[in-house]
């Protein structure tokens, strides 16, 4: 018999979904679109909670359509992982040694594109 917590996905796959769909889509869709484009089994109630979840998060914005909304994504995917490496760092309350550990973890062609990063926005 299999544990029901055994079939969960992994944190943020389902929001990942639902965030590859919109983006692919290029224009807002409602959560029954969403749920059509993946063709996932989901019931359109777990993707209207994600939807909301994503909006709270402010990943997403919504526009009225008809009774319920239709969402569109606000950041591309790099814009997302950026906020999301912002998110993280403000977490802690060592910015430093946060940062540090990161830089001494980066690969070598990493490491030249962030120099290289840094020096143009100076």
């Amino acid at each position: 018999m299999t544990d029901a917590k055994d079939q969960r996905r992994p944190a943020g796959e389902l929001e990942a979904a639902v965030m590859a769909a919109l983006w692919a889509a290029g224009a807002p869709l409602t959560p029954a679109q969403v749920q059509a484009e993946l063709a996932s089994g989901l019931a359109r109630t777990t993707v209207t909670t994600i939807l909301s979840r994503l909006h709270e998060k402010g990943t997403v914005e919504r526009e009225r359509q008809g009774r319920g909304y239709a969402y569109r994504p606000l950041q591309d995917p790099h814009g997302l992982t950026a906020l999301r490496m912002h998110s993280e760092l403000d977490r802690g309350d060592d910015r430093e040694s946060v940062l540090a550990r990161f830089v001494a973890q980066l690969s070598p062609d990493d490491e030249e594109v962030l120099r290289r990063l840094l020096q143009e926005g100076q």
